[in-house]
C-alpha cells in the first residue's frame, strides 16, 4: 500500500513539473509586461517564416525567423524592449530563450501575432 502511495505522489510531482515546463516552452505570456513594453515602443520581432510574415503581421514589426535569430543578434543590441511573437507562441518562446542566453534581459514573449496586434489596437 505504501509503495502505491509513493508512486502516486511521484506521478503528481512529475505532472506538476511537466506542466510548468510546457507553460514556459509554449510561450506563457504576461500581458501586463507586454502592454508596458508595447507602450514604450518596443522592438517588434515576428519570428515566423518570411512567407508567414508576408501573409500579415503587426504594423512596424521586423521579420527575423527563429532559425536566423542567433546569426542576427546585432539587430537586437541597444533596444530598450524587445517583443517576439509568432503564430502560436511556441517559436517566440524559443526565440526569447535564445536571446536571453545571449545576454538580452529585456525580452517579452508576445505569444501570437494576433495577441500583440490586439493589444496595440486597444491602446
Amino acid at each position: 500500500m505504501q509503495k502505491q502511495s509513493v508512486k502516486f505522489i511521484l506521478i503528481i510531482i512529475i505532472g506538476v513539473v511537466m506542466l510548468g515546463i510546457f507553460k514556459n516552452l509554449f510561450g506563457q505570456k504576461d500581458n501586463k509586461q507586454l502592454k508596458e513594453a508595447l507602450a514604450d515602443n518596443a522592438y517588434l520581432v515576428d519570428v515566423r517564416t518570411p512567407s508567414e510574415f508576408a501573409s500579415g503581421s503587426v504594423k512596424g514589426a521586423v521579420n527575423i525567423p527563429l532559425d536566423k535569430i542567433s546569426g542576427q543578434l546585432s539587430k537586437f543590441k541597444g533596444k530598450k524592449n524587445i517583443v517576439v511573437f509568432c503564430r502560436s507562441g511556441n517559436r517566440s518562446g524559443q526565440a526569447k530563450q535564445i536571446l536571453e542566453k545571449n545576454g538580452f534581459q529585456n525580452v517579452v514573449n508576445g505569444g501570437t501575432w494576433n495577441n500583440v496586434q490586439k493589444l496595440i489596437t486597444e491602446n
